[in-house]
């Protein structure tokens, strides 16, 4: 997928020609400030929203008037369909004559796609995921390199490795049923990474099933896999119900002997991270797993003015941020800024400078 211009608000919503698309080809649900709103599925559908919405203002000049921007989220069980959410209300309350939708994903892949092509403002993202994109590899095999920058840096992705009880290690997952996560998600390349590093083949030593983290947990329950694998913040909430009240017992496993073998061939993107005991219910001890940094992604092409206007909106109401979930307290202008190997957008560089911030 090339990358495409960045368009600007007008062309993306109220051109005739414009239109939304489900990413990936997948209906893709809406959010508006957090509140759930009808599923786009093609350009009259979409036309016929703004309409409605225009009529409920009383004037479409004064809709069109409101900057409109999406933001691309991730799965309803995850972290980022939460943190996303939650962002696209404060942004919509908080920031003048701005309406943020949050657009339900597949994850950090759909997302960077459709950042790229324009078709969403900002996007949740793992960091290894943006460095794939940024080299056209891995996923993105297909259609070059894409243009995305980084807008801040969020806060760890944790690999949860989830297993019944007969499973006491990765290896344990020969001849197992897994979920790998979603087709073409971060997650899925997280598990293969992850599998090659405990001496699986993940195309033939397991039976692969596509599934989100939902689905995933769902499966586990009524014991039709084995384990899954799920990049996501801590708690995650499909993990956190089937830690309460799955029909069947879940485990953690330890994830960082697996980690020494994937630093040597990814090295500096990946770290360990321990997952401290009652994270989950009957979690008992610290799980050592693997993380990676979760990143906001921007078109590369994005105004200045809208990076700014972006994350004013964001730092200037921190309390409410940090009101959306667990891992939003951890943001601050300092984490924000942390050095990856990924380049901040320009307007977001600047804004850091300018707030006091070593870059």
């Amino acid at each position: 997928m090339p990358a495409a211009p960045y368009r600007s608000d007008h062309l993306r919503y109220n051109h005739p020609q414009a239109r939304l698309r489900p990413a990936q080809g997948r209906v893709s649900k809406i959010l508006q400030g957090g509140i759930p709103m009808s599923i786009i599925l093609n350009r009259r559908s979409a036309l016929l929203a703004g309409a409605g919405s225009a009529l409920v203002l009383g004037a479409p000049a004064l809709a069109q008037s409101r900057r409109r921007l999406t933001v691309a989220t991730g799965g309803t069980g995850g972290v980022y369909f939460v943190y996303g959410g939650g962002l696209a209300r404060v942004l919509s309350e908080k920031v003048p004559n701005t309406q943020v939708t949050a657009q339900v994903t597949g994850g950090s892949v759909d997302n960077i796609n459709l950042v790229s092509a324009g078709d969403a403002d900002v996007g949740f993202s793992t960091l290894d995921s943006v460095v794939d994109a940024l080299a056209g590899t891995a996923a993105y095999a297909q259609g070059g390199k894409r243009e995305v920058s980084v807008l801040a840096v969020l806060y760890d992705n944790v690999l949860h490795v989830v297993a019944n009880p007969s499973l006491n290690s990765i290896a344990d997952m020969k001849g197992k049923r897994i979920g790998v996560g979603s087709a073409g998600s971060s997650t899925e390349g997280w598990a293969d990474r992850t599998l090659e590093a405990a001496g699986l083949n993940p195309r033939t030593d397991i039976t692969r099933d596509n599934l989100g983290v939902a689905e995933s947990a769902n499966a586990l329950s009524d014991g039709k896999i084995a384990g899954f694998f799920w990049g996501g913040g801590v708690p995650t909430a499909a993990v956190r119900d089937l830690a309460q009240g799955g029909r069947t017992p879940m485990k953690l496993l330890d994830s960082s002997k697996e980690l020494v073998a994937i630093d040597k061939k990814y090295p500096g993107l990946y770290r360990l991270y321990t997952m401290q005991p009652n994270s989950y219910a009957g979690q008992t001890a610290a799980v050592p797993c693997i993380g990676v940094a979760n990143v906001m992604v921007v078109n590369s092409k994005a105004p200045n003015a809208l990076v700014t206007t972006i994350l004013e909106g964001i730092f200037n109401n921190l309390t409410d941020v940090a009101g959306i979930h667990p891992e939003a307290r951890r943001l601050t202008l300092q984490s924000a800024a942390t050095k990856t190997a990924v380049a901040f957008h320009p307007a977001a560089e600047a804004f850091y400078k300018a707030k006091g911030v070593a870059m």
